[in-house]
């Protein structure tokens, strides 16, 4: 603490928005009484002939500065007659020590008593700043949360703890209506060591409440005195000991989907102003909601686009098996029988020829219909098609396959093309000596990587064709990455959950 701090914080000590207890009031001013008696007497022996009469003014000061009119009247009064049986030797005197001492109480104390009501007034804004600074501050975190696209749960668990917080109220509860006619408990907060609504408990919305006066009119509703409403929400509430309540509507697409909902457990009905406040967190809450259902329907999209792929690829797989296959077969047999029946060696040569172009077209169309769908991901499952791309792999490949069930056909397609690319990859630009895949499940979650010991520096979307895997991996909720150091390999990650 600085000097030129010192008289402010000494002022600040006297000048208090508030005037203290009048016992203590009482204690100080007999104790400057005493101490002023005492201070004449001793100073009258060093220097009789002065009176000291001011000092007596000091505890007048002090008193009319610290507490209220009344008691700064009775110190100047005490004062004055103390005054007067030191130091007076006729009553004709008494009456202008009187004046002087009830004129300085009186100005004093109304010099402070203004001073005391602008100490009020700043400190009345100061606590609505803070409050304003909290607010602010807690929207921020709950906002962030949402940004960020956390999962709804969490944001509502955050959202009613801020708001409580923020706003100090006993009790915030956040509703879904259910089409029902319940209203299910998403998020509660309760004032510690209370009885506490628990997240997934259903209530009527039968009666009156809060929560059933926004579910019929989609607008912000309160009730002053909850001994006055009815119904299953109305008893729960009053066995939790609300006494009021307020709240606003969550709105998403234009419908009424659930409430924000602030209680008091008091007796001093919830200030009028809160429900902005409480709305601008509903909004947030209606926003991770959208948000929500926005990447689940994009997700299941994403499903439903790679699933018809996958048909399509089958049937294609189909009918080049059943049709243009077969038919390159028969029609090699029937050369080969023109060429056993063949009397000219050139015309035989000539056949044999044309043989081993239909055996070629065969193989062409074997691979490309592998490609499109391969059979033995559909008869052997997943170990067995990946023991095949490991045969087939140009780069000598070590396996490791700890799954022992079939897993859902998407989630089998998606390793298998996932393996087979960076397989393709390893072959064609890592220069790679040897490939190592593991795949394995992990708390439902089928985890694979492809690690190999080339040159590195690979990037997804430098045409790998890692980038339509990604969206693939991405439509059933897995995540796909890529680590590629120049000089280190490539490692290509991927998990993906089984119940996808």
């Amino acid at each position: 603490m600085t000097w030129r701090s010192l008289p402010s914080r000494l002022l600040s000590v006297v000048v208090r928005p508030t005037a203290r207890p009048l016992g203590l009031g009482i204690v100080v001013a007999a104790a400057f009484l005493v101490g002023e008696v005492l201070a004449v007497f001793a100073l009258k022996r060093v220097a009789p002939e002065n009176a000291f009469g001011a000092l007596l003014l000091l505890g007048v000061l002090v008193v009319s500065a610290g507490w209220g009119f009344g008691l700064a009247i009775a110190t100047s009064l005490v004062s004055t007659a103390v005054y007067a049986y030191l130091h007076l030797e006729g009553r004709d005197s008494l009456a202008p020590a009187l004046a002087i001492f009830l004129t300085l109480a009186l100005l004093t104390n109304a010099l402070v008593g203004q001073a005391r009501l602008r100490a009020a007034e700043a400190e009345q804004r100061r606590r609505q700043a803070d409050a304003l600074a909290a607010q602010q501050a807690a929207l921020r975190r709950v906002a962030t949360l949402v940004a960020r696209g956390a999962d709804p749960a969490e944001v509502y668990a955050v959202a009613v703890e801020e708001l409580a917080q923020s706003l100090g109220v006993d009790q915030v509860t956040l509703l879904r209506f259910e089409s029902d006619g319940t209203a299910v408990v998403l998020a509660a907060r309760d004032r510690p060591g209370k009885d506490a609504l628990v997240p997934g408990e259903r209530l009527p919305l039968a009666g009156d409440s809060v929560s059933a006066r926004i579910q019929q009119s989609g607008a912000p509703a309160r009730i002053d005195d909850y001994a006055e409403a009815s119904g299953p929400i109305a008893t729960r509430l009053r066995g939790l000991g609300v006494r009021s309540a307020t709240g606003v509507p969550l709105i998403v697409g234009g419908a009424v989907c659930g409430a924000l909902l602030v209680g008091c457990l008091d007796t001093e009905a919830i200030a009028e102003g809160l429900d902005a406040h409480i709305g601008d967190f509903a909004d947030l809450i209606c926003t991770a909601i959208a948000n929500a259902q926005t990447r689940a329907e994009l997700s299941a999209s994403r499903a439903r686009l790679v699933a018809a792929s996958d048909d399509a690829r089958r049937g294609f797989e189909r009918d080049l098996h059943d049709g243009a296959q077969q038919r390159i077969v028969s029609l090699s047999l029937q050369v080969r029988a023109i060429e056993a029946g063949a009397a000219d060696d050139e015309l035989r040569a000539q056949l044999s020829g044309v043989v081993d172009g239909l055996a070629e077209l065969y193989s062409d169309l074997q691979e490309l219909s592998r490609g499109m769908h391969p059979a033995v991901l559909s008869k052997g499952g997943l170990p067995s098609a990946l023991k095949a791309l490991a045969r087939r792999s140009s780069v000598p490949v070590e396996l490791a396959v700890a799954v022992d069930r079939r897993l859902p056909e998407s989630v089998e397609v998606a390793a298998y093309y996932v393996v087979a690319e960076a397989l393709t990859n390893a072959a064609k630009h890592a220069a790679a000596e040897v490939v190592s895949v593991e795949v394995g499940l992990d708390d439902d979650t089928l985890r694979l990587s492809v690690t190999d010991d080339g040159v590195g520096g690979a990037a997804a979307g430098a045409g790998s064709g890692l980038v339509g895997l990604r969206d693939r991996v991405e439509a059933l909720s897995g995540t796909l990455t890529v680590t590629s150091p120049r000089g280190a390999g490539t490692r290509v990650s991927a998990a993906i959950p089984v119940g996808a």
